[in-house]
C-alpha cells in the first residue's frame, strides 16, 4: 500500500513540478531582460576612474555590454561572453576577469528583433533607421549591428593618473582611429533621455573588427550591409560605488551640453 500511495503522490506532484520549470524558465527570461550597470555618468564625468566591478562580477549579470577599464584605460567591448580592451593606441587586447571596471552597462542579449539592411547610411541615418525600429522611447535597448562597414571612426584615452582629472579634460588628448571597408560589430545601447544624468541618453556604441584587432568608441560610421539586432528591457540593476569620493560628489549638475560634446 505504501507503494502504491508513493506512485500517486509522485503522479499528483509532476504536473505542478513542471509549471515550477516553465515558472523558472520565465523568470530567467526576466532576469535576462534587465541592463545591469555600474556606477553613473555623471560620476565618470566628475572623474571617479577607480574600478569597483570585476569584470567577472559583470559576466553574472550579462554577456553583452560596454564600458570602460581602472583608471579609465581605454574603451570596454563585451561581445559574446568576451571582453575586450581597445587601448589609446587602437589595438585589441584580451581582458582577465580580475580586471575591474568604474563604469559599464551589460546584459544578457536576447533579439527580440532582427533586420537585414544593405542601405548605404551614415551614422546619422542609421540612428534615424534605429528609430523607426524601436517600438517606445520609454524603454532599454542593447543593439548590435554587424557586418560590412564603408567607414568607421573610432577613438579611445590612455590610463589616467590620480588625481583624476574630469572627462572633458581627457578627452581633449583622446586618440582618434579611422577604418575603411572593414568588417565588424558595433556594440551598444539605447537609453531614454530621462536616463541623462545615469548613463548616456540615445545612442551609445563602441566597435570592434572582426578579427579582434582594432576598434574603440564609435564617433562615425558608414554602414554597408549589416544584421540589425535589437534586445528590449524594461528594468535597471544599479550599483553604486562604495567609495568617499563618490559619495561627497555632486551629482546633481546638468552635464547634458558636456557629454554631447565628449561623445563627438
Amino acid at each position: 500500500m505504501k507503494h502504491i500511495n508513493k506512485i500517486k503522490t509522485n503522479c499528483y506532484y509532476y504536473p505542478l513540478l513542471i509549471l515550477l520549470l516553465l515558472s523558472g524558465c520565465r523568470n530567467l527570461k526576466k532576469r535576462q531582460d534587465v541592463l545591469f550597470q555600474a556606477s553613473t555618468i555623471n560620476a565618470l564625468l566628475e572623474g571617479v576612474y577607480d574600478g569597483e566591478v570585476r569584470c567577472g562580477k559583470l559576466a553574472h549579470y550579462g554577456d553583452f555590454g560596454i564600458g570602460t577599464f581602472n583608471g579609465l584605460d581605454g574603451e570596454m567591448v563585451y561581445l559574446d561572453s568576451n571582453f575586450y580592451q581597445i587601448k589609446d593606441d587602437g589595438k585589441v587586447y584580451s581582458v582577465i576577469k580580475a580586471a575591474k571596471s568604474p563604469f559599464a552597462t551589460v546584459t544578457f542579449f536576447d533579439v527580440d528583433k532582427s533586420i537585414q539592411s544593405d542601405k548605404k547610411l551614415n551614422y546619422d541615418e542609421l540612428k534615424s533607421l534605429l528609430n523607426d525600429l524601436l517600438p517606445s522611447k520609454n524603454i532599454f535597448y542593447a543593439i548590435k549591428i554587424s557586418g560590412n562597414f564603408r567607414y568607421i571612426k573610432t577613438r579611445s584615452v590612455a590610463k589616467q593618473e590620480k588625481p583624476y582629472p574630469p572627462l572633458a579634460e581627457v578627452a581633449k588628448g583622446q586618440s582618434s582611429f579611422e577604418f575603411h571597408d572593414i568588417k565588424g560589430t558595433m556594440v551598444g545601447f539605447y537609453l531614454p533621455s530621462y536616463m541623462e544624468k545615469i548613463n548616456v541618453a540615445g545612442y551609445h556604441f563602441h566597435f570592434i573588427d572582426d578579427d579582434k584587432t582594432a576598434g574603440g568608441h564609435l564617433l562615425a560610421c558608414g554602414i554597408d550591409r549589416v544584421t540589425i539586432e535589437v534586445d528590449y528591457s524594461n528594468a535597471l540593476h544599479l550599483l553604486l560605488p562604495e567609495n568617499s569620493e563618490f559619495y561627497t560628489l555632486d551629482l546633481n549638475k546638468n552635464r547634458k551640453e558636456e557629454l554631447e560634446q565628449i561623445e563627438k
